[in-house]
């Protein structure tokens, strides 16, 4: 399960330093814990790899490497909060396409802020466990899928479904494995 510490720590990559410095200031006051500040996306991404933070708010125009690019390459290692001076349609799809979780419209104040970090976080941690429940679901459904193609080989040799199953859990207890394993082994013995 991913879960985030009690306080979220976060970093700020926006390139206008009195919006940068009010933004942790704001931050700071709301009882986050700003981990830097930066003014651009490749001092945004490295802040990011070193630091790990929950939560990185992220201006979409920034010289160099642009928030939207920053997004791109950091949604998974990071909630992101996208900023702007524009709210355009297709600037909140093609931010949302890239992986940001939240998406503020400057000017920004406390009263947007808070609730945009709380949610991209809550968001970003509900869709990495999707993930992990998902690709669960993916190699159950694959072991399953060996099963079955086991119990296949062990009934064409004359075995009834409940006896090849049985024959499978038995070889799998004798080589203190799991039943996927000794199932993968026989279809490669197979080939």
């Amino acid at each position: 399960m991913t879960t985030l510490g009690p306080v979220l720590r976060i970093v700020v990559a926006e390139d206008e330093a009195v919006i940068r410095l009010d933004l942790v200031e704001a931050l700071r006051e709301a009882g986050y814990d700003v981990l830097a500040a930066v003014g651009d996306g490749e001092a945004a991404l490295e802040q990011i790899d070193q630091l790990r933070p929950d939560v990185t708010v992220v201006d979409i125009a920034m010289p160099g490497m642009d928030g939207l690019e920053v997004t791109r390459r950091a949604a998974e290692r990071t909630a992101i909060v996208v900023l702007t001076a524009f709210g355009q349609r297709d600037l909140i799809d093609r931010a949302t396409q890239a992986g940001a979780m939240g998406y503020l419209v400057k000017p920004i104040g406390p009263e947007n802020l808070v609730p945009a970090i709380e949610i991209a976080a809550a968001r970003w941690v509900a869709a990495h466990e999707l993930k992990t429940e998902a690709a669960d679901l993916a190699r159950r459904l694959a072991e399953r899928r060996d099963i079955d193609r086991a119990k296949g080989l062990l009934m064409a040799q004359g075995l009834t479904e409940e006896e090849a199953f049985a024959a499978l859990r038995q070889r799998a207890m004798d080589a203190r494995t799991t039943m996927g394993l000794v199932a993968r082994d026989m279809i490669a013995d197979q080939s």
